[in-house]
């Protein structure tokens, strides 16, 4: 009866029918701890589709959550923190009950506010009894500086005044986010932004479990799990968290953008939307993919590039997309079906990276070059590590012989399988890096990045005009 792993129509709908089915009552963090130990002991993980943490930052939530305490996220956007956050309530029993009509999710075992209790005393075993789910024992609230007291505890209702009831009585409050989310989980993000005054009120409430609305003090004493987020710069140098509520949470857990290219790329094809458009199928070569999170890596790194705002892994999902949208765009041109991004892709990333990072210059147009000079250290890194060997001389030397190829986007797919024929080692170098089965998209893909490579190398020469590209030899 505990989990209540079945319909709410099935459940007890009294009091007295609560008490026979066994159903205990425990404390909100006590319930999370039970249910945390089960998936621990499972060997499960807390959460799905969070990537990159199991090694950091779950072992000190799973620490947090078995020791009953209130977190507090520290991290840069773009961290997870909010989906971590919302992923608690996974925890939560799927069904808890409530005297029916509870504002405030009152256990039937402990009423709180007014309406709960004179119920159960005129009712006794036969008080309704209404079953809520873990999805509603979820409140969050953005802190922002217009933030009130009645947004987060209550106001008094000026219809319920007008009936005429004295402003000191209970029933005249209409509860605010915190009391409505009593025996669940309240969220507060970006906490260092709200008002120092509202953060007294909250810590009132959920230290001396009493508040004052309008000047009268009313007992409510809450179980709530408290959960916040903020980015460190805000915590720790603009000073708007009150010490005493800093003190409130028991784990401060620091998170962390992904350690590891590859992390990255999973969380990209994990978040990013579908490629393909229409007709249209987008095929990814994983070496784009690698040059489109080492973009965000290298950001992460850059002195030109204003690291207390961080580098969100958002840019690698946005810039993601946008090269998808640009090789489609450039397949519907040229009445393509099948097609892959490609290093003549990377130009379209201004876009989905300019609200997205933060350089550290003052110059006009200088950013456009910050990015351009982040792009081609990417594709120059990933080229290092994915094309070795003899064949990379075989090519420089054909270029040597004389050869010149064209590239870009006016170039179809089919027509990079023909530079084979006037250079037999690139085709090598392209099975090295894509395989022998490859499409054309996915070959002229490979064609460009090993062109481009060669020329970032300082092995050619390249001239751009407009959307072609030529390589040549250096002589």
């Amino acid at each position: 009866m505990a989990n209540a792993q079945t319909s709410a129509h099935s459940l007890p709908v009294t009091l007295g029918a609560l008490r026979a089915s066994g159903w205990q009552s425990i404390p909100v963090k006590e319930e999370l701890r039970r249910n945390a130990v089960a998936r621990i002991s499972a060997g499960q993980q807390l959460f799905e589709g969070v990537l990159g943490y199991e090694d950091t930052v779950m072992p000190q939530l799973e620490n947090a959550l078995l020791a009953g305490h209130d977190v507090i996220f520290l991290g840069e956007r773009g961290q997870a923190k909010t989906r971590m956050i919302r992923s608690l309530t996974g925890l939560l029993d799927e069904w808890m009950p409530i005297i029916e009509g509870s504002e405030i999710n009152d256990d039937p075992y402990n009423p709180v506010s007014r309406h709960a209790r004179e119920l159960v005393e005129k009712m006794g075993d036969n008080a309704p009894i209404s079953w809520v789910n873990r999805e509603d024992r979820y409140g969050e609230k953005l802190a922002t500086p217009d933030t009130s007291i009645a947004d987060l505890i209550g106001e008094v209702d000026p219809i319920k005044v007008a009936e005429g009831r004295y402003l000191s009585d209970e029933l005249t409050i209409h509860y605010g986010l915190v009391p409505r989310t009593n025996r669940g989980i309240f969220a507060i993000n970006e906490l260092p932004d709200l008002a120092e005054r509202i953060q007294v009120g909250l810590l009132n409430v959920l230290e001396e479990r009493d508040v004052q609305i309008r000047g009268y003090k009313i007992r409510l004493p809450l179980d709530v799990m408290l959960v916040a987020s903020a980015n460190p710069e805000d915590y720790t140098n603009r000073g708007r968290m009150i010490t005493p509520l800093k003190d409130r949470f028991g784990s401060q857990i620091r998170t962390h953008y992904p350690l590891e290219v590859e992390t990255e790329m999973n969380i990209v094809r994990q978040e990013a939307r579908t490629s393909s458009i229409g007709n249209v199928v987008v095929t990814w070569p994983s070496f784009m993919e690698e040059v489109v999170t080492t973009i965000s890596h290298i950001a992460r790194s850059s002195s030109h590039v204003n690291q207390r705002s961080g580098v969100s892994v958002r840019l690698s999902v946005s810039n993601y997309e946008t090269l998808a949208a640009n090789a489609v765009r450039r397949a519907l041109r040229m009445g393509e079906t099948q097609v892959a991004p490609r290093v003549s892709d990377l130009a379209s990333l201004a876009a989905s990276t300019a609200g997205k990072v933060e350089f550290e210059t003052t110059e006009d147009g200088r950013e456009s070059a910050i990015l351009e000079n982040i792009v081609k250290t990417a594709v120059l890194q990933v080229f290092k590590q994915r094309v070795t060997g003899e064949k990379i001389r075989e090519v420089v030397e054909a270029f040597d012989g004389g050869v010149v190829l064209h590239a870009g986007e006016d170039v179809e797919s089919v027509a990079y399988g023909a530079m084979f024929t006037d250079i037999p080692a690139l085709r090598e170098l392209v099975t090295q890096i894509v395989g022998a089965d490859a499409t054309p998209a996915v070959v002229a893909s490979a064609v460009e990045f090993v062109l481009e490579g060669l020329h970032l190398s300082k092995r050619l020469n390249k001239d751009s005009t407009g959307l072609r590209a030529t390589y040549r030899s250096r002589g």
